[in-house]
């Protein structure tokens, strides 16, 4: 006789023989358990197909945009730094955080059974957003010291006109 559980899980009921000591009531238990672990690795499977389907169609809609945007573009002279400037680093995080999934789902594909030791979600979280934090921060290093090397430039030119200056 079979009752169907408030999950998906169907419980078969067999009556045993012998005692709830015997063999074949440990054989069932494992078999039961066994069947209990199948269903979870389905529903896991079958959830992350879910997202797998969410995220393709997510791409689809990126590339889409993609698209749009090339064929909006026009080559001009004049473009307005912040503006740009605001569009490469949001352009510059969007692909990091597709990078860091591809990466992720390039894991997961490559090898499957271990999933357990990847990091949290949080963990995840954290770990793009100090990525992110990174690539902000480099870029900035970088215009500081092209700044610091505009005015070390600009100091020698001050510095020589000074001598030439002193020597007349």
């Amino acid at each position: 006789m079979a009752c169907r559980c408030s999950s998906s899980y169907t419980v078969v009921i067999i009556p045993l023989r012998s005692s709830l000591c015997s063999l074949d009531a440990l054989h069932f238990y494992l078999w039961i358990k066994r069947l209990k672990d199948l269903e979870r690795e389905k529903d896991a499977l079958c959830s992350g197909l879910e997202v797998l389907e969410k995220a393709h169609l997510w791409y689809l809609q990126q590339l889409e945009k993609n698209r749009s945007r090339q064929d909006k573009i026009k080559p001009t002279s004049g473009v307005g730094l912040s503006k740009e400037g605001s569009r490469e680093a949001q352009s510059c995080f969007l692909r990091s955080c597709i990078q860091r999934v591809n990466g992720s789902l390039g894991t997961v594909m490559s090898e499957p059974n271990v999933t357990c030791s990847n990091p949290s979600l949080t963990d995840a979280v954290a770990e793009s957003d100090l990525r992110w934090h990174n690539t902000v921060l480099t870029k900035e290093v970088s215009n500081k010291n092209r700044q610091i090397a505009l005015l070390e430039l600009e100091k020698d030119t001050l510095l020589e006109q000074l001598r030439d200056l002193q020597t007349h």
